[in-house]
């Protein structure tokens, strides 16, 4: 799993199950922070979203699904 299809994946679920366009999910997640998997040997990415109090909450619920089946991720 890379950077870029993590964000493809989470955008994708995003319109899916929650509507308006890829352009807003991807402006409200922003970019995916990647850490050394040496100082962070069980999960080694972060996105800290931005928008509404409801949208961050839909977000950070995916994010802890996907950092469940993806915990390492290359750039």
């Amino acid at each position: 799993m890379t950077s870029d299809r993590l964000t493809d994946l989470l955008v994708a679920r995003l319109v899916r199950d929650h509507g308006r366009s890829k352009h807003h999910w991807r402006k409200v997640l922003g970019a995916v922070r990647l850490y050394s998997r040496d100082t962070h040997p069980h999960c080694n990415w972060a996105i800290t979203p931005t928008g509404s109090a409801q949208e961050i909450s839909v977000i950070e619920t995916l994010l802890d699904d996907l950092r469940m089946r993806h915990p390492l991720i290359s750039g």
